[in-house]
């Protein structure tokens, strides 16, 4: 066996080993991406996309973005209630610290939890009733400027 050869089948083994010996929620989550849609968040600073994984359904809204480590920039997720309701949310399993920006009926911003502790069991309520939670990296609401009252286009919000 060639240097090169023996070289990629000890890569791939040990690809293999740390697969097996991943726990099955952490492999699951890190490559489990859900379908994405852009939104826009309208801020005094000017217009600001982001790329969103859309969470619809229970499980995919309890799963979230636990496990994930990392979030790329101008990444995230939002969660689509089709009931507009008050709902809360909370970090266990999430190793990523997030802001959560709580999106009304209208589509603006009704409240804003900045930098949210990574795996709290602490809740965080929507604090009025909503159709979408948007998660996105710790520090972009502020890099933005985003602030209550500012509007979110996404295809499934009607304004």
């Amino acid at each position: 066996m060639t240097v090169s050869r023996r070289r990629m089948v000890v890569m791939l083994a040990a690809a293999l080993i740390s697969a097996a010996m991943m726990p099955p929620s952490v492999a699951l989550a890190q490559s489990a991406a859900l379908p994405t849609e852009t939104l826009v968040i309208v801020t005094a600073s000017g217009r600001h996309g982001f790329e969103v994984e859309v969470a619809r359904t229970a499980a995919e809204q309890a799963r979230g973005l636990m496990e994930r480590r990392y979030l790329p920039a101008n990444r995230g997720m939002i969660f689509d209630y089709p009931e507009v309701q008050p709902v809360s949310m909370w970090m266990e399993n999430t190793f990523i610290p997030l802001d959560m920006l709580f999106v009304g009926a209208d589509g603006r911003i009704v409240r804003i939890a900045e930098r949210t502790e990574p795996h709290s069991r602490r809740l965080i309520p929507s604090g009025a009733p909503v159709r979408a939670v948007i998660e996105l990296n710790a520090g972009t609401a502020a890099r933005i400027g985003a602030a209550v009252g500012d509007p979110v286009e996404i295809s499934f919000i009607r304004r």
